[in-house]
Order: structure tokens, then sequence, then C-alpha cells
């Protein structure tokens, strides 16, 4: 039998789904067993947060189930992550309100088409690995502006304020909720309470339970029980049709598709970075790796897909991937599971849906609002340097005030002009440094291998530890077949570093004390020992350790391997 082609070789790594590598390897009974019951568990998280995604981005509940059906499956059908759960996301809630305001829900499935044809581009053009580059003061950025965004569209529902239209633009919005604000209700903002308080009290309590689901259900029963005066899905929307999603080949307004590009460039852009940072929290989560091409064809495929059925755009979700790997889901069957209970629930409980009231829906969008802001993150990059601290607040105040497409370039621009400053002080440092200081040389470099203990490994980073190459990190520890006992990280020859080459730094770290594995860095130059300090990274004597260079770094391994008397 003939071998494939080194061709077909690169494109079976690169884009052959994650679903036909786990059929070819064997999948067991039990196998599907775990993953029914992940996809199940999964679709019960996914159910009440479909509906709410799609009323806050100002569209009928059941076009939020239809896309995370369509899209749900297709990606996980065709994915190159073996958990990848897709769907509707918050981050989509702002960008889709803004597009329906200005193009129509017709103009906004033709920006879903539209993204869903560049990302199907940018995964066959081998981009997905420039996902990495964007620099973590600009992601953290522009996701906080969209979780303070989503409570702010949110305010409304939340307490029950009569507005008839919230205008899309930050300043006008304010102005309608401030002059609004003395038609609050006390039963709609009673029941959005309720389900906060709740939704946080399972996951103290019972973190295992699922709280969004039990939160909705409480509060619409008690709503209907008590005739409370709250705004239902049936109220606004009218009944939640149980029938599946229609097929249609949308009109394309050809003439406006230049004048909808820089939406659906934003909506592309979102959901790659969104998808592949999904995919990488779910590789560390069960310690496999992604395909990043190939799931960005799958996005791509999927957004078609939910367009093509008057769906809203869709992307990977970090919070229902989590889900589902904790629920047991290891293979992409869970995720196909997933859609398929989510068209039964909503084939046989689309009757009751329309009980359910808007304000518990709103209090559920901002407890994943509050998640999304991760404002630990965002405190944490700005014990960082000034340049980086300016970038995440330029990039979240920009993506709240005004849209994400000027936040993303005006952060990105940052980002470079700031890159090209530390670049041109790395070679002033350089050219003060003496040809003749080699306090780590004698013969050391050129034999570093034969001075290492059992179970010990080195690794030495040359150049800055800056947001393009701190993923790096990563791949020190994926080219070893066993986790070693102890790993030296050289870092001599790095003159700076910076907020996110600290934060890959910390996932290292940490990754390496979930292997038990204990990290001695070795050589640090003032500016990076500086900015550890300042962000926290303190050595603890055990996990983490200091070395002024390499030989001190060996001896400290040695004098813990020697026997004890």
């Amino acid at each position: 039998m003939a071998s494939p082609s080194p061709r077909f070789s690169v494109l079976q790594r690169l884009y052959e789904p994650k679903l036909l590598t786990v059929l070819r390897h064997g999948y067991r009974l039990e196998d599907f067993r775990r993953d029914l019951v992940a996809g199940l568990t999964v679709a019960i998280v996914a159910l009440p947060l479909a509906m709410a995604l799609a009323i806050a981005s100002g569209v009928a509940p059941e076009k939020g189930l239809h896309t995370a059906i369509v899209a749900g499956l297709l990606i996980s059908l065709l994915g190159g992550s073996r958990v990848q759960i897709g769907g509707p996301t918050a981050a989509f809630i702002p960008v889709v309100f803004a597009v329906i305001q200005k193009f129509g829900y017709e103009g906004l499935i033709l920006c879903t088409l539209l993204a869903g044809l560049m990302l199907i581009a940018a995964g066959l053009m081998r981009l997905g690995a420039l996902m990495k580059y964007i620099p973590q003061p600009v992601v953290t950025g522009f996701t906080a502006g969209i979780a303070v965004s989503i409570f702010l569209s949110q305010i409304k529902d939340l307490l029950g304020l009569r507005i008839d239209a919230l205008p899309a633009e930050f300043f006008a919005r304010m102005h309608a909720l401030a002059q609004h604000l003395d038609s609050a209700q006390l039963a709609p903002a009673s029941l959005a309470l309720g389900c906060i308080a709740l939704v946080l009290a399972l996951r103290r309590w019972r973190p295992n339970w699922p709280g969004f689901l039990i939160a909705l259900l409480i509060a619409t029963i008690a709503s209907t029980a008590l005739s409370l005066p709250a705004d239902t899905i049936a109220r606004r929307f009218g009944a939640v049709p149980a029938a599946l999603p229609d097929f249609d080949i949308p009109r394309i307004p050809f003439e406006r598709t230049l004048e909808m590009f820089p939406s659906a460039f934003t909506i592309a852009f979102l959901a790659g970075i969104e998808s592949l940072l999904s995919a990488v929290v779910a590789d560390g989560m069960t310690g496999g790796r992604h395909r990043s091409n190939g799931e960005l064809v799958a996005q791509g495929v999927a957004n078609v897909g939910s367009a093509l059925f008057g769906g809203l755009p869709a992307t990977g979700a970090i919070a229902r991937t989590a889900v589902n790997v904790r629920a047991g889901g290891r293979t992409p069957v869970a995720g196909i599971a997933h859609a398929g209970f989510l068209l039964i629930f909503m084939l046989v409980l689309a009757p009751l849906m329309g009980y359910v009231p808007l304000a518990a829906l709103a209090g559920l969008l901002v407890v994943v609002a509050w998640q999304m802001a991760d404002v630990e993150s965002f405190l944490h990059l700005m014990k960082g340097p000034i340049g980086d601290r300016t970038i995440l607040l330029a990039t979240f105040a920009l993506t709240v005030a005004f849209d994400l497409t000027v936040a993303i370039e005006v952060g990105l621009v940052l980002a470079s002009f700031l890159f090209m400053h530390r670049m041109s002080e790395v070679v002033e440092m350089q050219s003060n440094i003496s040809l003749l200081d080699h306090d780590e040389g004698n013969g050391e470099e050129l034999d570093q291998r034969a001075q290492l203990p059992p179970g010990v490994e080195a690794f030495q980073i040359s150049g800055p530890l800056f947001f393009a190459v701190a993923n790096r990190l990563d791949e020190a520890l994926n080219q070893l077949p066993t986790p070693p006992k102890v790993f030296i990280l050289r870092m001599r020859w790095v003159p700076l570093i910076d907020a996110s080459g600290v934060t890959a730094l910390t996932q290292f770290l940490r990754r390496c004390e979930l292997q038990g594995t204990r990290v001695i860095l070795s050589g640090l130059r003032p500016q990076p020992l500086a900015i550890l300090r300042q962000m926290h990274i303190h050595p603890d004597g055990q996990q983490l350790r200091f070395a002024s260079d390499f030989s001190e770094a060996i001896a400290s391994v040695r004098a813990d391997q020697r026997p004890r008397s």
C-alpha cells in the first residue's frame, strides 16, 4: 500500500478534523457514554445562555438557539480541537447590536457570511499562528471593554426601565439610561438581583450544579406564580417557535459589501481570537494540542452555516468548553451531542420558554460580563511597564466608548510603536556590554548537556521576551518526552521582558508546578528582574529559584541531590 505524499501529510496535519483523528485511533462505547453525559451537561448550561445572548444582541431568543445548534454542530464536526464547544458568545453582543442598528438584520447576515469566508481564507493561508502575536494588554483591554459594554446593555432589563429603544452609541445610550432611571421597577430588579445572588451562591457551595438553569427556572416560576409585572420573552418577542431553523440563501446587496467590510472583519477577528484562545485553554486542561489553521477553517464554515440558517456570529466558547472538559468530554462527539440536545430542548420546551422573565436573563448576563472582565488579569497588567498600561487602558476605553474595530486598530498601532521603542533601547543596552563579559562562559556553553545532572533540563532564551515570542516558553516543555525534575531557564541573554512575557512566564511556572517540575531562572538582567519583582514573581526557594549564573544553578541542583547525613 502506497504511503501518502508529503503534501497530503502536511495538509492532514494542518486541516484534518479532530473527529476523524479520534475515530481513526479508535472510539469505544465508554468514550461515547462519557461524551454523551458531557454533551447533555453543556447543553443545559448553553440553553439559557443562547437565549440571553440573542436577546442582548437585539434579536429574538430562537436566533441564539439556532446559532448554538448549527454552528456548534459544524465546529465540532470540522474543528481542530477535541473539546471545543462553539456557539454565540458574549463578546459579540456589542458588535452584533451595533451592526443591526446600522444595517438591519439582513446586514448582520451578510456580515456574518463575509466573516465566515474571511476565517476560511485565514485558515487556508495558515494565519492561525499569527493570532498568537496579539499583545496581552490589547486582548485583556478589549475583553474588559466588551464586558463593560455588556453590563451597560443589560441595565434596561435589569431595572425594568421603560425605554422603547436603547441607542447603540455609547454616549447616547448613557444619556438615555440617565433620563429613564426614575422608571425603574422593583419586580424586575428583584428578579435580576435574585438570579445573580443564586448563581454566585451555587458556584460557591454547589459548583457542579447548573447554576444558570436553576436560577432561570426559579425566577420563571416565581414570576409566573406571583404574577409579577416583569417583561417576559413571550410579551416582547412572541412565542418561541418549536421548529427546525429554516435554510435560506440571503439576498446579498453587493453594492453595500464594501460598506459592511469593516464590521465583517471585526466579527472575523473576534471569532478567530476567541476560538483560538478557547482552544489554548482547552489544551491546558486536557494536555492536547489543537490545529489552529484547521480550527479557523471550521469556525469560518460554522459562521457561513449560521448565516444561511439566519443565526448569529459564532466562535469557540471558553466557559462552555471548560464545562465540557470538567464533565468528562474528551472528543468532538461531546460537542455534536450538545448541539443535538439543544435541538431536542428547543422542540420540546419552546412553549415554556415564553414565560422566562427578561430581567432574569439580564442577571445571568451580568454574571457572564463579570467573568469576562477578568479583573484579576486587568489589575495584574496594571502593575506592568507604563507602555503596557497605556495600551491596556486605551484599548479598554476605546472599546467601551466607540467600538471594537477602533480599539483593536489603536491598540495594535500603540503596541507596534512600543515594540520599536523597546528595540531601540535594547540596541543601546547591548552596545554598552563588554565583549569580554562572559561570566557564564568558561567552556560551559559548549558542553551544557554534559553538565546536567539526571532529571535536569536547561533551555536558553536569547533576545527580548515580549509579546511576539512569549508563547515559545511552552514549546520548550513540549519538546521534552517526560517532565524533568528541575528545569533551568537561562535568561542571561534576555535584555528585557514585557507584561505579555511575564504572563507567559507565569503560565509556564504554573504548568511546571502541576507536573512536579521545579524551575531555576539563571542570569537575570536588571530590567527583567525589576519587572518580575514589580509584577510579584518572587523566588520561594522551592518551586522557583533565582541563580546569578548557570554554574550557580547547577551547583544548587547538585546540593539538593547530595545525600543528607
